[in-house]
């Protein structure tokens, strides 16, 4: 841990690192890692920051509040030459864990066919990609992006990216691990879903490569338009066990994830929307293998998430006023047992509508002080659970 600060201290001592906005000449949507790509100097450095506080409104009884220093997320790159680049990130969350949230080499063939080959965030929708708190509105992530597609979600892999400028096209397209659905017991459920599947390059097994790829349109000024996939099969500890294929097929599942998402600011409005849909396949015998204490699993077939948005800039017609004050509202659905086999009945504690609304002040392009109410109901429930939230987002 010493040594990490050690390092950070050391180079900001040897450069001055300017901020700047996510916006390019063909894109104004860049995530950190696509900045640090195309910053000048050899080394670079950039993070961001999310602390928060979040407070249950209307549970019965008292309940304390919680604060916390969500992330804090150091970014390092270096420029080799004008054509290989290194990029990584070391996250700390909730000041005691510590991950490496990205880190790939990047080779430049030609600006439509670039290599990228390490820990890559799989190209899915909005958020997994564009996840630093001062571009998206509100204080928590949005839920589908926590419940449907996991976030921050990256394994290793190699693939190429690129930019079609005449086209108006940006795509990636990479062979990754997957998930592990098993290593000594499930690590899927209908309730969690994929999160506790996550590989994220530590110590990772691979038992079937799966693809990840998008693609995105930018041809109108203010619009993105975004469409992604992901396909293959899960990995299993089992596989490096002595035991019949059947049981080791058994603890694998068929994972087809579809994305589309889509962004647009004009004249002070920003408005955003995603929709996440996942077919599952084996989940009939994957729930059986897995049952536990004679109960079996209850994954389902397919599940889907979706968020449309809505936000204004209140400050937009004033020329002296360069911040941002940006009300905002938003609507999601999620449903974790949109499909079942039979044999399961869907559980409506698995399907909810969520209404988030709240307000930023987007003090300059790296900092913003946010607050929100979120308001939860689940389809076996009568009444929504409400939560207020208030935070502080940088990003440099």
């Amino acid at each position: 841990m010493r040594r990490i600060f050690t390092l950070v201290t050391l180079c900001v001592l040897a450069l001055t690192v300017q901020a700047q906005q996510a916006f390019d000449g063909n894109n104004q949507y860049q995530n950190t890692a696509t900045r640090l790509i195309n910053m000048d100097r050899n080394l670079t450095i950039g993070g961001y920051a999310q602390i928060d506080y979040n407070q249950p409104l209307n549970i019965p009884g008292a309940y304390n509040g919680k604060l916390d220093v969500h992330r804090l997320v150091l970014l390092f790159g270096y420029r080799f030459n004008e054509r290989t680049n290194f990029v990584t990130e070391i996250e700390f969350e909730h000041v005691s864990e510590v991950y490496v949230e990205q880190a790939f080499l990047q080779y430049k063939i030609s600006n439509p066919f670039q290599f990228r080959a390490g820990l890559l965030l799989a190209p899915m929708g909005i958020i997994n990609e564009y996840h630093e708190p001062t571009t998206y509105n509100g204080v928590e992530r949005p839920v589908i992006d926590h419940l449907i597609a996991p976030t921050t979600w990256r394994e290793l892999g190699a693939g190429f990216t690129g930019n079609v400028i005449d086209a108006s096209l940006r795509y990636q397209a990479y062979v990754i691990n997957g998930f592990k659905s098993y290593d000594d017991g499930a690590k899927f459920s209908g309730k969690s879903g994929f999160r506790s599947g996550r590989q994220k390059g530590a110590e990772s097994f691979i038992s079937h490569p799966n693809f990840a790829g998008k693609v995105e349109y930018y041809g109108i000024r203010g619009l993105n338009i975004g469409v992604s996939g992901y396909f293959g099969k899960t990995s299993s500890s089992l596989y490096d066990d002595d035991v019949a294929q059947a049981t080791k097929d058994s603890s694998v599942v068929g994972i087809s994830m579809v994305g589309l998402d889509a962004r647009y600011i004009v004249k002070g409005w920003q408005l955003r929307g995603q929709l996440y849909y996942s077919g599952i396949s084996n989940t009939k015998e994957y729930n059986l293998f897995t049952a536990k204490d004679g109960v079996a699993n209850d994954l389902g077939s397919a599940m889907y998430g979706y968020y449309v948005e809505a936000a204004y800039n209140l400050f937009q017609s004033s020329e002296k006023i360069t911040s941002e004050l940006l009300p905002f509202v938003r609507f999601s659905q999620y449903d974790k047992h949109a499909s079942t086999m039979p044999g399961l009945d869907a559980k409506p504690a698995y399907k909810a509508n969520i209404v988030t609304t709240g307000i930023g002040w987007k003090i300059t392009p790296g900092s913003i002080l946010k607050a929100d109410v979120q308001f939860i109901k689940t389809e076996d429930s009568d009444t929504y659970l409400a939560t207020f939230n208030a935070g502080v987002g940088i990003m440099f």
